[in-house]
């Protein structure tokens, strides 16, 4: 062989153990596979995350399934026809769906199958999309021309209340440092069954309840505006194929029905739940209103930021126990922003990774006793508290039951809300350069209708 040939091959050896080794560094640490699409390092939607939702057009009001990246939306509906693996190719229309019901409901295989086409078809060496120019202008629409709408026609609403350090605050102020935990909360994921009616996508007015309240323990109930109305700074995920009546979902199954995740104010008045939570629990103080973000991030996105469970004493019953971690990193803000401030105040910030209970165990809880799920419902976490004043989830919290103010700067304090103020929570998973964000999660609040 001659010289000058030995030292070409030589080179294209070098290549190949360099694209080799390349190849087997994990996706979530390996910036080289990017997108055509440019996308800022600080956005939420970066090529590692691609989240689904539903949105609309002034041009065209129909309701139609997009993919978040950078600042814009790929509409799945212009190219179902690319989705041609071995499960989609034969349910292309659930792309030409109003939600991601029918999505969801194929199961973990086809997500997976999706994730892999898209991420294949928005990378820079892909030519399909990239080099069409007539498809891409058809495919793509700039988010600050859309409208988003709830991703899922959601059947069944759950909130759990899977913060120790929440549930211990509350307990605090309402039983005592003795009492602060019930007997059965180490025990299971405690929840209560909400309403799915009144979950708005983000954006959407929220209106000050009426209801009844017993502000002096001492007097019968009076009837009026909410005079606590809190936030909650919660994440809810979406379930995909569920399980028949009578069945259930076994931890070790639990994640193959785990669509993705949301952010989630579900608002709260204190004062009429007070009153009413006895003996059933929440009722008119919360189905007034439960805020979602319109992304759902598929949990594939958020595998890579996993971190260990919380340590659980008493171990769980059997049904709960699973030993692979199933908590995220997930950096979580909430900032308030009166009718009169300039600027928004961040007054919480916390972390997904302090949850107790884990979503596998809400879902095998949920199910346990024969109750069916149904792809699109949402499971809620509850309020999302750390061990630090500053990462408190709830007004009522931060105030501590309304005791001390929350400065919110320029002379502004709050206890609790007030009518025109603005509540925003926001989230990412920070990876080596780039960010899985859930973009916002916000809501106004609007004065009460007199009846």
């Amino acid at each position: 062989m001659q010289k000058g040939a030995a030292v070409t091959v030589n080179i294209w050896r070098r290549l190949l153990v360099l694209l080799l080794g390349l190849k087997s560094i994990q996706e979530p640490h390996c910036n080289f596979k990017m997108s055509f699409i440019k996308v800022d390092e600080n956005s939420d939607f970066s090529f590692h995350n691609l989240p689904y939702g539903v949105f609309s057009t002034p041009d065209n009001p129909k309701h139609r399934i997009g993919v978040a990246i950078g600042d814009q939306i790929l509409d799945l509906s212009v190219i179902k026809f690319l989705f041609d693996g071995a499960v989609l190719s034969k349910h292309q229309d659930v792309f030409d769906q109003a939600t991601l019901n029918a999505f969801m409901g194929l199961g973990h295989e086809a997500w997976t199958e999706a994730r892999s086409t898209l991420q294949r078809l928005l990378s820079a060496n892909e030519s399909t999309l990239r080099d069409d120019v007539s498809l891409r202008s058809r495919a793509f629409v700039h988010q600050s021309l859309a409208v988003m709408h709830l991703p899922s026609e959601i059947g069944d609403y759950t909130d759990f209340y899977s913060s120790r350090d929440h549930a211990t605050n509350v307990g605090i102020m309402f039983r005592g440092k003795e009492n602060a935990l019930m007997p059965n909360w180490l025990r299971l994921p405690v929840g209560y069954h909400g309403r799915a009616s009144s979950v708005v996508v983000s954006g959407t007015p929220i209106r000050r309840p009426m209801g009844q309240m017993r502000p002096d323990a001492t007097q019968p109930p009076v009837f009026g505006p909410c005079r606590q109305l809190d936030l909650e700074l919660e994440m809810a995920f979406f379930v995909g194929p569920g399980n028949k009546l009578g069945e259930s979902i076994p931890i070790d199954k639990a994640h193959q029905h785990i669509f993705g995740m949301v952010l989630m104010n579900d608002w709260s008045a204190r004062d009429i739940q007070a009153w009413e939570y006895v003996p059933l629990g929440p009722f008119l103080g919360k189905s007034f209103g439960t805020t979602i973000s319109p992304w759902v991030v598929p949990m594939e996105a958020l595998l890579p930021f996993a971190q260990p469970n919380e340590a659980q004493d008493p171990e769980p019953l059997p049904y709960l126990r699973h030993d692979d971690p199933y908590t995220f990193d997930i950096n979580l803000f909430v900032s308030v922003k009166g009718d009169t401030m300039r600027e928004a105040t961040t007054i919480c910030r916390s972390n997904f990774k302090y949850m107790y209970w884990t979503m596998k165990q809400q879902l095998a809880h949920h199910t346990v006793n024969g109750c069916n799920v149904r792809a699109g419902d949402l499971l809620a976490s509850g309020t999302i508290s750390g061990p630090d004043a500053h990462s408190y989830g709830s007004m009522l919290e931060l105030s501590w039951r309304g005791s001390k103010t929350i400065d919110l700067g320029g002379g502004e304090t709050r206890t609790f809300l007030k009518d025109g103020d603005e509540v925003s929570l926001t989230g990412y998973c920070q990876g080596n350069g780039y960010r899985v964000g859930f973009g916002s999660c916000k809501g106004v609040v609007l004065p009460v209708l007199q009846p």
